[in-house]
């Protein structure tokens, strides 16, 4: 007899390394078998590719990083959590003895790729959208129990909100939302719905009316601007596929038709399949999108852990060594300016900038034997330092 349950580890079992490869497992023991556990080694996490035409990638999960590694034998060197990157560029050095490190490579792994791939997708997306509001609704195309971190790596990407409805508890930001389809269902009538949630909700949350249920989207948007006045902020439109036809014709007819009726402060939202190309093609007409698959499942930032360094204790040096294709010994990172002037050499060198400035090393301490020796930033602060890098790339 199976009996439901939901497949999902918790945070002590993640800890413990239940969440890697069987290989890993059966490699400790052989390791541990001939007496070489203790061997002490340097891993680089890097990327050997990015997606076709992407040019850079936003490294995020860094803090669940922390999480998984603190209270271990192992340091820890890493990039600042929201730096961008380019291929072939180094972004954090583990060092310890091989069995501490070798079985949680697998979930080491999964973090930052999860993370990195989510919020890259959402800081390209923002990078399009410019001044135009970006509001992450993407829960429903990933397993429930990534939902704080889905949310998480969507707004340190660059999305300005997200709707789930807990994520408060871990990223200190209020969710937003409209009203489902659902809720217009039930009462059988768009005004209904509307100005039940109008008296119902509090005054901080936007009136924003969902406007594609029974109706062209031109008539509910008119229907609800009559109903609720000013206290109006916007309409979305979440029109069907099967129904779209020309996206931004709909949205200029629904913009003329409030305006002619006094209503054009009334903003406009758009939602349902928001990717690259549609945020293009309407950011100069809509003052928001909300954007759900096409960040909560985006393109795979590729990212690697390798051997690069392993320590000799009889003559206290430490070994360049790695499997053929990558390239051996600790490096760093020296930026000038974000992805357009970076240099890789080996740890201790100083590189001056084109501007006359030095170049900052970007890899820094943040776990020494297992203790966090460095503050760890909040999602805000993250998302700013996002942001502010965006500013100088090109998609």
């Amino acid at each position: 007899m199976i009996y439901p349950r939901l497949y999902t580890l918790n945070h002590e079992d993640i800890y413990q390394g239940k969440a890697t490869d069987i290989y890993f497992i059966r490699s400790r023991e052989i390791l541990k078998k001939y007496g070489m556990c203790d061997t002490i080694v340097r891993y680089e996490i890097h990327t050997y590719g990015l997606p076709k035409s992407y040019k850079w990638a936003v490294y995020t999960g860094l803090e669940e990083v922390i999480a998984l590694l603190e209270n271990r034998e192992v340091t820890l060197y890493s990039v600042p959590e929201g730096t961008l990157f380019t291929e072939l560029q180094p972004l954090a050095i583990v060092e310890g003895k091989i069995c501490d490190i070798i079985h949680i490579e697998t979930s080491l792994l999964g973090i930052l790729r999860f993370y990195s791939s989510v919020s890259t997708k959402a800081a390209r997306i923002k990078k399009i959208a410019g001044d135009k509001q970006v509001i992450f609704f993407g829960l429903r195309a990933q397993h429930p129990a990534l939902a704080p971190a889905l949310d998480r790596a969507a707004y340190i990407g660059g999305c300005d909100a997200v709707s789930g409805a807990y994520s408060k508890e871990f990223l200190g930001i209020e969710p937003r939302g409209t009203m489902p389809h659902a809720l217009i269902i039930i009462f059988g009538d768009m005004v209904k719905a509307l100005k039940a949630f109008d008296e119902t909700m509090p005054e901080d949350v936007p009136r924003i009316a969902l406007v594609d249920t029974f109706y062209d989207e031109r008539l509910e948007s008119l229907m609800a601007a009559k109903a609720l006045g000013k206290r109006l902020w916007g309409v979305r439109l979440d029109t069907p596929r099967s129904r779209r036809g020309d996206m931004r014709l709909i949205v200029q007819e629904v913009k003329w038709t409030l305006k002619i009726n006094g209503f054009d402060n009334v903003k406009i939202v758009v939602s349902g399949g928001i990717d690259e190309d549609q945020i293009r093609n309407l950011r100069n007409i809509v003052d928001a999108f909300g954007v759900g698959t096409s960040i909560a499942f985006p393109p795979s930032i590729d990212i690697s852990m390798d051997i690069v360094e392993i320590y000799d204790e009889k003559t206290n040096t430490w070994i360049p060594v790695t499997k053929r294709g990558k390239l051996p010994g600790s490096k760093q990172l020296y930026r000038c300016k974000p992805i357009i002037e970076d240099y890789i050499d080996v740890p201790g060198k100083e590189y001056i900038c084109s501007d006359g400035s030095k170049a900052t090393p970007m890899i820094l301490k943040y776990i020494e034997n297992g203790k966090l020796v460095r503050p760890l930033p909040s999602p805000t602060e993250i998302r700013n330092y996002v942001l502010s890098q965006l500013k100088d790339v090109e998609l």
